[in-house]
């Protein structure tokens, strides 16, 4: 299947980090230029070291950012297109939650969750928008959650931002499918890095470590239909399939790629 990426240039929000990371070599396995924007640089150059031993062509920049800060998100997008040309494709990739039951949440966690997980996207879309508009052109893939989808236990306002990421994207495909754009959302399940090697110091798995045990994950593993996890990669293709030509007639849809956990 011809996807059409080979030259195509994207923004990859967290690219630095397990999800972000396998997003960004997807991208450069088809050979598209990369723009990653990553709170700590030094992970996403760890990242774009990568891409470049790949040698698939792919061009990738590092560009620093606070995915939070609409003033920082805008400075990324204007260097992205200084250094590619243009942006064709956005991916909203980065997210944040500690689990914990709602009443035992700290207001700045909350507050957290809210900014990295609603805001940043807001910001992102916000920064591209105009650019795409004028190009008549551009397709946006934001990262959900199933949790935004049938509310998941002990993350409830992560499901509540991510359930706002899915009807974000749909309203806006709404808004500007008359200039070509495409909108769509993927709602991964529970993906597990490998190692610390995969994720920043800024990554919630420092965090989580100590409650995903290998007893919880084999719970979770038996919550899936298929009976395992999902890796960083099975979630990175169906990214770029959405974002290529082949989903050209796709917009404002979510698609789970959960091992079954959820059908909606």
């Amino acid at each position: 299947m011809e996807l059409g990426l080979k030259g195509k240039n994207v923004i990859v929000t967290g690219g630095g980090s397990n999800i972000g990371r396998a997003i960004v070599h997807a991208f450069a396995a088809e050979g598209s230029n990369i723009t990653i924007a990553e709170l700590v640089p030094a992970q996403g150059e760890a990242v774009a070291a990568e891409v470049v031993k790949l040698d698939t062509g792919s061009r990738v920049k590092v560009i620093p950012a606070d995915v939070t800060d609409r003033a920082q998100v805008g400075a990324m997008v204007e260097q992205s297109i200084a250094e590619f040309g243009s942006v064709d494709v956005l991916v909203n990739n980065v997210g944040w939650t500690i689990d914990r039951l709602f009443m035992e949440k700290p207001r700045a966690e909350h507050e957290k969750e809210v900014q990295v997980n609603l805001w940043s996207p807001i910001n992102c879309i916000h920064a591209v928008l105009p650019h795409m508009i004028e190009r008549e052109s551009g397709a946006i893939v934001s990262i959900s959650s199933d949790a935004g989808r049938m509310g998941e236990y002990r993350e409830a306002v992560y499901s509540a931002c991510k359930g706002g990421v899915i009807a974000l994207s749909k309203a806006i495909a709404r808004e500007t499918g008359r200039y070509g754009l495409r909108l769509n959302v993927v709602c991964p399940g529970l993906v597990v890095p490998p190692s610390e090697e995969d994720i920043s110091p800024e990554s919630m798995w420092n965090q989580m470590r100590d409650i995903f045990t290998d007893d919880v994950l084999e719970r979770v593993r038996r919550a899936y239909l298929l009976r395992r996890m999902g890796t960083a990669a099975e979630i990175a293709n169906a990214v770029v399939f959405l974002a290529s030509d082949a989903a050209s007639f796709i917009t404002g849809q979510t698609l789970s790629v959960s091992g079954g956990y959820t059908m909606m």
